[in-house]
């Protein structure tokens, strides 16, 4: 763990603790919200490079695909 530090103004502070809010608590959770989303738009990132390298299917992939499939059965 790391100890992370801010500085809020007193007025902000009072009411916070007024409302019952546990500040340390509040900021610990948006950050870890805020990482999650970085870390969740760089794998989208990455994989929408890897799909931009990936060719198109041929034309009428998709219905031959699906009439093997069902004369399979």
């Amino acid at each position: 763990m790391t100890v992370v530090s801010i500085r809020i103004d007193d007025r902000v502070k009072k009411i916070l603790e007024r409302a019952g809010i546990n500040i340390s608590k509040e900021v610990k959770r948006y950050l870890e919200e805020l990482a999650w989303k970085i870390e969740l738009q760089e794998a989208v990132k990455e994989v929408s490079e890897l799909l931009e390298k990936v060719p198109p299917a041929e034309e009428g992939f998709s219905v031959r695909s699906v009439r093997e499939d069902r004369e399979s059965h």
